[in-house]
């Protein structure tokens, strides 16, 4: 499966971002998805995942209650959708593909090239 990450971009502290993760080459019900992150100097971190089914998801404790994480599997997308941002957010997002939601990105098998979102201060 190839990942597509796109929505990423400048917004303002307090403000929403929604970025888009899209999938070709083999369909997205197939496969848990996650949302991983990377700021300049620092080490990649999870953000969240949702399972196969879209009944469990999971969340990084940095952004608990203020992102949202889904799936359109008629669509081949998962989404995730990020309010009250903050210049911490600031990073690479990545999108992956693997068999279960889980926070350890050795569980995924499938990347996306990532799409940077900044949010200034």
């Amino acid at each position: 499966v190839q990942l597509q990450a796109s929505g990423g971009g400048l917004v303002q502290a307090g403000g929403s971002l929604r970025v888009s993760c899209a999938a070709s080459g083999r369909t997205l019900r197939y496969y848990a998805m996650g949302w991983f992150r990377q700021a300049p100097g620092k080490e990649r971190e999870f953000v969240a995942a949702i399972s196969r089914g879209g009944t469990t998801r999971i969340y990084g404790d940095s952004v608990k209650g203020r992102f949202t994480i889904s799936r359109d599997n008629a669509e081949n997308t998962v989404y995730l959708q990020m309010n009250s941002l903050k210049p911490e957010d600031t990073g690479v997002y990545y999108c992956a593909a693997g068999t279960y939601a889980v926070a350890d990105s050795t569980g995924y098998d499938y990347w996306g090239q990532g799409t940077l979102v900044t949010v200034s201060s």
